[in-house]
């Protein structure tokens, strides 16, 4: 199973028919909570290894016009904090075990400077 974390964003307004990329910064602000577990085949029961949580921060600016290399700059944070392994496992919610998954419930949202947010792709679920 990959279950690595890649997010992508679109140099455009996904809501316009324009080409002209207007990207001026990226801010995101991410937890999660990973379990490793292991199920008997036989039962179904399901018994946690380890709990994981682990956080993603980052603020971007994005000058377009600047040459290929040089059109993004990492503000902050410098260094992600690293996941915490708990010392005590944490129970997984039973919403957890059946759809939506986290990738079935993302939306993508534009949220302009002025005006109502809009949908752009709505759950898959």
């Amino acid at each position: 199973m990959n279950d690595n974390f890649y997010p992508s964003v679109t140099w455009g307004v996904p809501v316009s028919d324009s080409n002209v990329p207007q990207l001026s910064s990226i801010h995101r602000d991410q937890s999660f909570t990973t379990w490793l577990v292991a199920i008997h085949q036989g039962s179904g029961e399901t018994l946690v290894l380890q709990t994981v949580r682990w956080r993603m921060q980052l603020r971007i600016h994005v000058d377009p016009d600047k040459p290929l290399g040089q059109r993004a700059r990492l503000c902050e944070p410098v260094a992600q904090e690293q996941p915490q392994v708990l010392g005590k496992n944490e129970p997984i919610p039973p919403n957890a075990m059946v759809k939506p998954n986290a990738n079935d419930a993302q939306v993508l949202m534009w949220r302009p400077k002025s005006g109502e947010p809009i949908v752009v792709i709505p759950p898959k679920y």
